[in-house]
Parts: C-alpha cells; structure tokens; sequence
C-alpha cells in the first residue's frame, strides 16, 4: 500500500508540475524578452535574457506617453469598480428584498444583459456618447461596466446574496425604526463585505483589461489605457516593435498578478457564490 501510494504521489506531483510550467512559462518567456533586443526574441528559447537591456524599461516611456496610460487604466478601474459594486449592490437588494410591479420581468430583462455581448451595445453607446460629447473622453469606460454586462453579472451575483440573508434580521431592523435605506447601508452592506469584495475584485479585472472599449470610444494615444497602449508599440514602418511591446505588457500586467495572489481565495468564492441560492 505505501509504495502505491508513494507512487501515486510521484505521478501526481509530475502532473501538477507540468501543468505549472505550461501556465508560468509564457509569461516567463514574456518577462526574459522584455530584455532581449528586438532580433534575440524569436531566436532560440532561453531561461535569462541574452542581453539584459534594461533600457527597453526606459524607451517604452519615451515612445509615448506610458505613465499617463497607466494612471488612465488605474483611474478607469478603481471609478469603473467602485460605481459597479454601488449600482450592483442596489439593484441587487432591490430585486432580492423590494416588491414592486414587474420586477420578474425587470429581473429577466437584466438577466439577458449577461447573454449580450459588448459588441451588440457598443454602436448605439458610442452615438449616445457622442451626442453628450464623452467620446475622446474616460467617461464611456467608466460607465460601461457599471451598466453593461459586467454590472449585471454583478448584480446577478449580490442578489442571490442577499436573498440568502434571513428575513428576521430586517424584520428586527423595523421594529428599530430603520427604513429600507437604513437597513440597506446599516445591515445589509456590512454582512456583505465578502461577496461584495469578489464582485469587485472581478469588476477590477474586466475593467482593467478591457481593450475593445477604449478602441471605439478612444482616440487621443494621451488618453488611451494600457491594452490600447500595449497594440501602439511601432516602429516608422508600422512594425511591431516587440522588445518595447514585451515589456511594457510585463509592467502592465504585475499589478493584476500580485492583485490576483493576494485576492485569489475571494475570486475563487465569487464564482461559487455566484451560483449560490
């Protein structure tokens, strides 16, 4: 028994490390060219750069305007996460906790926002944009996911919160003197902080690496975020320079990583909690 078991072990730890390196090694590959210059990146595959060109971190920021791109993204998520949980938790206690008319149909209307994809909405939204005069502007990707499908998912998630919550503590709440908003703000969002934390961890992770949005509502290269950005990266012929590309994608994409490790248990809880009654 133990020698099957040892062997067990073995194979086991053999699959799970070859599932590692297939899933660490494209970024490996990313962050080792991001030193390399332009004609060493599709050579031979190697662990450590060849040339160690730690200028290419330099030239990214020359070539445009790179830290103005990275404050735009991190305004643009932090805005666009913070109206989706505010917009999604409301709307989720509504449907969970509120009787009013037609709030089955509302709830299915809102349900088919998670059906539609962005590029179904994202002609009549770019008109609607413009005739306010927000197009060229962040206002758009601020606003898209708070009511497109990224806030409905999390509406969706925060309702089947909410209706898990018992019934008596809003019962106790009354017999207090609370009214709706007070028992939403003074019981309801406290004892939500774990799901409300999930759904705006994945709201910061839509938002942040959206690329379509700010490719149609986006024009000025001052006010593009970074996956707009990362696509700019050329050369007077229009060829891609990789090595600035590569590290570039390299600096965009740490945040989002160490955001994820330190997170990744609530992200894990977010898509189960989601399909909780």
């Amino acid at each position: 028994m133990k020698t099957n078991k040892l062997i067990y072990n073995i194979v086991y730890y053999i699959v799970i490390a070859l599932i590692v390196v297939v899933f660490v090694y494209p970024f490996w590959w990313m962050a080792t060219n991001s030193l390399n210059n332009i004609n060493e990146i599709f050579g031979r595959p190697t662990l450590l750069p060849k040339s160690w060109m730690w200028s290419n971190y330099v030239e990214i920021f020359q070539v445009q305007p790179f830290a103005r791109q990275y404050m735009n993204t991190i305004a643009v998520a932090l805005l666009g996460t913070l109206g989706n949980v505010l917009i999604a938790s409301l709307s989720g206690y509504a449907f969970a906790r509120l009787r009013f008319p037609g709030r089955s149909a509302l709830f299915i209307l809102l349900l088919t926002a998670l059906m539609m994809p962005i590029e179904v909405t994202i002609v009549p939204m770019y008109f609607m944009m413009n005739d306010i005069g927000a197009n060229d502007t962040l206002v758009p990707l601020i606003l898209i996911p708070i009511f497109c499908s990224q806030g409905a998912f999390s509406a969706f998630m925060l309702r089947q919160h909410f209706i898990t919550v018992p019934k008596e503590l809003e019962e106790a709440a009354r017999l207090d003197g609370l009214r709706p908003t007070g028992i939403f703000f003074r019981i309801m969002l406290p004892i939500s902080v774990p799901v409300l934390s999930s759904a705006a961890i994945l709201a910061f992770l839509s938002v942040w690496n959206m690329y379509l949005e700010p490719l149609i509502f986006v024009s000025s290269v001052e006010k593009y975020t970074l996956p707009l950005a990362l696509s700019n990266f050329n050369d007077t012929y229009g060829l891609p320079q990789w090595n600035l590309q590569m590290a570039a994608t390299t600096l965009s994409v740490i945040p989002v990583m160490v955001f994820y490790l330190i997170f990744q248990n609530k992200i894990s809880n977010a898509m189960v909690t989601s399909g909780m009654k």
